[in-house]
Formats: C-alpha cells, sequence, structure tokens
C-alpha cells in the first residue's frame, strides 16, 4: 500500500495543513485531527501518517492560519492567538477541514471520525456538539479548566459532551497539571452520561501532552500504551483493520 503525504495550501487546496492517505480505488475511512496548541507540528504530522498506514485518509487542517494568521509555524504564537478566537471561529475553521475530507472521492463520509490533541480536544469537542455526523472522538487530553463561560467561549466542554451523538475514547493523564484530575472527573461524568459509548482510560502517569515528544508532560511509556488503545477503538468504531 503507497501512502501519500503533502503539506496543503490554501492556494492549491483551498485549506491550509497536512494531508497523509493511502492510495485505494474504493472509498473509506478517515480522520480529522485537530491539532495542539502548538500549531501543525512535525509530531503531529508524524501521528497522521500513522494513522494513513493503517488505512485511514487523515488530514490536520491549520486552524492558526484558516481564522486569519499564517505563519511558517505557530509554536510561539499559538497561545495568543488562542487567546484572541473565539471557539466559534475555530468551529468553523475545522469545518473547513470536514468539508474537504467529505468531498474527497478515497473518502467513506459514513467512516470519519475527529481527533484532538490538547487544545485540539477541547475545540473538537465543541466541533462535534455541533455536527451529529461525526462518527467516533479521540479525546487525547482535552484541554478543560473550570472556568465560567465567556463571550469567547460561551459553552463549557462539560456541556457541549452533553450534545455528542457518536462513541468517544478519551485519554488522561494523573500528572496533568493543566486539565487537573478534579476537571477530569467533571469530564468523565459528563461524558458517562450523555447516552453513548465510553472509552475512558486514565493512566496514573503522564502530563498533559503526554504522547507528544515536544511538551513537558511527555510520558513515553503512556504514550506507548496510548496507542493501541485509540487504534484499536477506531478500527472497531469505523471497520477498519
Amino acid at each position: 500500500m503507497k501512502i501519500v503525504e503533502r503539506v496543503l495550501t490554501a492556494e492549491k487546496d483551498s485549506i491550509p495543513g497536512y494531508l497523509a492517505y493511502p492510495e485505494r480505488s474504493e472509498r473509506g475511512p478517515a480522520l480529522l485531527m485537530v491539532h495542539q496548541n502548538t500549531g501543525v507540528t512535525d509530531y503531529i504530522k508524524i501521528e497522521a501518517l500513522k494513522f494513513a498506514k493503517l488505512g485511514y485518509t487523515a488530514i490536520v487542517p491549520n486552524l492558526y492560519e484558516l481564522v486569519g494568521y499564517p505563519d511558517v509555524t505557530h509554536i510561539h504564537t499559538g497561545r495568543p492567538i488562542q487567546a484572541k478566537t473565539s471557539d466559534a471561529q475555530f468551529v468553523q475553521a475545522i469545518g473547513a477541514g470536514w468539508r474537504y475530507l467529505l468531498a474527497r472521492h478515497d473518502v467513506d463520509p459514513r467512516r470519519v471520525a475527529v481527533s484532538g490533541y490538547c487544545m485540539g480536544g477541547r475545540l473538537a469537542i465543541q466541533f462535534i456538539a455541533a455536527t451529529p455526523e461525526v462518527r467516533a472522538f479521540v479525546g487525547y487530553y482535552p484541554t478543560v479548566r473550570d472556568e465560567p463561560p465567556t463571550a469567547m467561549r460561551p459553552i463549557a466542554p462539560w456541556e457541549a459532551v452533553q450534545r455528542f451523538k457518536c462513541p468517544s475514547i478519551v485519554l488522561y493523564g494523573a500528572d496533568d497539571i493543566v486539565t487537573t484530575v478534579a476537571v477530569q472527573r467533571k469530564m468523565w461524568d459528563a461524558f458517562a452520561t450523555n447516552g453513548q459509548t465510553l472509552e475512558w482510560h486514565f493512566f496514573p502517569f503522564g502530563g498533559h501532552g503526554f504522547v507528544d515528544p515536544g511538551t513537558p508532560g511527555y510520558h513515553p511509556h503512556a504514550a506507548e500504551l496510548a496507542w493501541p488503545l485509540a487504534v484499536d477503538f477506531l478500527a472497531r468504531e469505523l471497520g477498519t483493520e
């Protein structure tokens, strides 16, 4: 199976980001990956490539460029961009990636999942709440804080989860100092009561970003354990070996 990977640009592809996919003649499953606060880094590209090798058409839309902040890298600018961008704007940007996937000839629109890492996990929750067609959700330590709603963030993640129409797998570590264990419990309650299938994995080690070698919370053992769990979940929900 030949794997194709390339950088997407607004000029050539109508959407900026990264795409990896297996060459095939029939339609198959796909995964929209919502990046972490540092943007479309090499790490998230490698994750997309790994999923492509398993048979998924995987896209990582560049949300920062889609909301008006093009740059070579957003490693140091992601946080200030977040601060001045509303959830609604980010959801609209994710929607561009969603529509791009569904329009591809190699994608079965009934077999498309969404994954989110860190900031991307929180934003993916908002997108899925507004998009009942999403088939499954993979949440790597969604960034959630126990904060009151604001005009920029009017719907708390634990409220948005109540609107889910798909199964979820969520992975957190005990050493997460961004989304603390107390907040993780609050999210567990929300997911557990939304009427959808839930797989919740809590590791007694690993900080925020435990699968990303570029973060202070990286924990290689937790990352090693998390990968086959996510792979198995998506294979069952999207029908992929």
